[in-house]
C-alpha cells in the first residue's frame, strides 16, 4: 500500500511539473516536443533556441532530481529496503506506477485529446507524440526504469 502512494507522489510531482510548465501556455515546455514543432516555435518568435536548451535543463532536474534522490529515500529510508532486490523491485513498481500516469494520463489523454498542450499554428503538426515517440517512451516505461531501478538499487547496496 505504501508504495502505491509513493507512486502517486512521483505522478503528482510529475503532474505539477507539467502545470508549473504549461502555465503560461505550452511552449513552457515545447522542450518536450519533437524537433520539428521546437522549430516551428523559433520559427514563430514564441520563444528562442536558448531558451528552449535552458527550459531543457530546469525540467530535466524537475523531472530526475525526484527519481535519483526521492524514490531511493522513499523505498530506503521509509520503507525500510535492504539490499538489492527489495529496493529493486519497489524502486521498479514506483517508475511502473509514474510511468504509466505519464504515458496514459498526460500523453495519451492531456496531450492529445485536451487542447491545453496546442501551440497555435502548429496544429499541422499533430499529433505531438507521434506513434514511433509513443512506442519508444512505452519501451523506456516497461523496460527501462527496472534498469534504471537495477542501477540506483546496485549503488544503494554499495552505500
Amino acid at each position: 500500500m505504501i508504495i502505491l502512494m509513493e507512486g502517486i507522489v512521483m505522478c503528482f510531482l510529475l503532474l505539477i511539473t507539467c502545470v508549473i510548465g504549461i502555465a503560461n501556455g505550452a511552449v513552457g515546455l515545447v522542450v518536450l516536443y519533437e524537433k520539428d514543432v521546437q522549430d516551428r516555435v523559433v520559427e514563430l518568435g514564441y520563444t528562442t533556441k536558448q531558451k528552449i536548451k535552458k527550459s531543457f535543463i530546469v525540467t530535466s532536474i524537475a523531472l530526475f532530481l525526484p527519481m535519483i534522490l526521492l524514490v531511493p529515500f522513499m523505498v530506503y529510508y521509509i520503507n525500510g529496503a535492504v539490499g538489492f532486490w527489495d529496493g529493486f523491485w519497489q524502486m521498479s513498481i514506483i517508475f511502473w506506477i509514474a510511468g504509466l500516469f505519464d504515458r496514459l494520463f498526460i500523453d495519451w489523454y492531456w496531450v492529445e485529446h485536451t487542447k491545453a498542450w496546442i501551440i497555435p499554428k502548429t496544429e499541422d503538426l499533430q499529433p505531438y507524440i507521434p506513434p514511433k515517440v509513443r512506442a519508444r517512451k512505452w519501451i523506456g516505461t516497461i523496460f527501462v526504469y527496472p534498469m534504471f531501478a537495477a542501477i540506483i538499487a546496485g549503488i544503494m547496496t554499495l552505500i
